[in-house]
């Protein structure tokens, strides 16, 4: 099992780039996914292996309206990324709530085996 507090992730609204024809991860996308490496790298991550079960509460960073399914790409693609899995594809049942907002923002994921 994984418990990891991690930055708040961008939007998918915010996530995603176009350059010319092609369709490239943002730049705040690309901080937010190295952030994610390092916090695994420096704890020793291994990737789990099987069908996994994710629970996310997030703490966005201020009181404005946000939708939480618009989260999930950048932090579920940075977890994968960063090796706490192999695939997404293996995550079975995903929760994801808000919490109160915090200065800064924060999520916390845990992540098991079923």
């Amino acid at each position: 099992m994984l418990d990891l507090e991690l930055p708040y992730p961008p939007s998918v609204n915010h996530y995603w780039r176009r350059v010319g024809a092609r369709t490239l991860i943002s730049r705040g996308g690309r901080a937010f996914r190295e952030a994610v490496c390092s916090i695994l790298a420096v704890r020793g991550i291994r990737p789990l292996d099987g069908a996994l079960v994710v629970e996310v509460t997030i703490h966005p960073p201020d009181k404005r309206r946000r939708d939480i399914d618009n989260v999930q790409k950048a932090l579920l693609d940075a977890l994968q990324h960063g090796g706490a899995y192999g695939d997404d594809s293996q995550i079975v049942r995903l929760s994801i709530e808000k919490g109160e907002p915090l200065e800064g923002g924060k999520t916390i994921v845990r992540i098991r085996n079923l």
